[in-house]
Formats: C-alpha cells, structure tokens, sequence
C-alpha cells in the first residue's frame, strides 16, 4: 500500500533553496527544475520537494522533517566542517527515546531533524 513520503516545505527563492541543498548538503535534482514555483531534490533514498511562498516569514515558519539516517556521526561530521546552522535546541545528543539526533535550519528555517537509533 503505502510505499514512501516526500515532504513538502515552503521557500522563498528557489535558486536560494537549490544552492543551499545542492551545495551545502549534497543533494541533487529530481526531475525537472523547470516548474515555476516547485522544486524537487533527492539524496540517498530521500527527497524532499519545495513549494514557492514568496511571503513566508522565516521566523514564523514550522516547517519541519524528520530524517532517519544509518550513519548520523558521520553525517553530523560533515556538515559540522560545512559551518551549516545548528540551533541550539537541535544539538546532537542522545534522547531518551533511543535516537541520537541533531537538527540544521534550512534558509527559508525550515527545520530538518537527523536521527538514528541506538
């Protein structure tokens, strides 16, 4: 029945979003970047697709994910040496429900969380 999840966040600009994701954090297109107002993008088994909301106000954005990852030291490593954004609630820490997790803001501050369990 249900064979996968792509979610959806909202961004301001789209070359700002691809640069960030591409650039930043390894992810590449899918499929065409052609459409106005929506962009795909995929990394290992994830994607995550964008949708235009020119208005968004960063600070009052709740857009967030939650990203299973197999090898989170790793991961966490790398975008340490990328000087990627880490807000202080979203440390890397063990939590009590068994996952080791750390969070990163996107531009738009859309929240992405990485865990992987212990």
């Amino acid at each position: 029945m249900l064979t996968d999840i792509n979610p959806k966040l909202p961004m301001r600009d789209k070359a700002i979003t691809m640069d960030f994701y591409i650039n930043k954090l390894g992810f590449q297109l899918y499929g065409s970047p052609d459409f106005p107002g929506y962009l795909m993008l995929q990394k290992d088994a994830i994607q995550i697709h964008f949708f235009e909301y020119k208005e968004l106000n960063p600070l009052e954005n709740y857009g967030q994910v939650y990203i299973r990852t197999d090898a989170i030291d790793t991961w966490y490593d790398s975008l340490k040496q990328r000087d990627i954004h880490m807000p202080a609630l979203g440390k890397f820490e063990m939590k009590p429900w068994g996952q080791k997790e750390f969070s990163i803001i996107d531009p738009d501050h859309n929240l992405l969380t990485f865990g992987e369990a212990i």
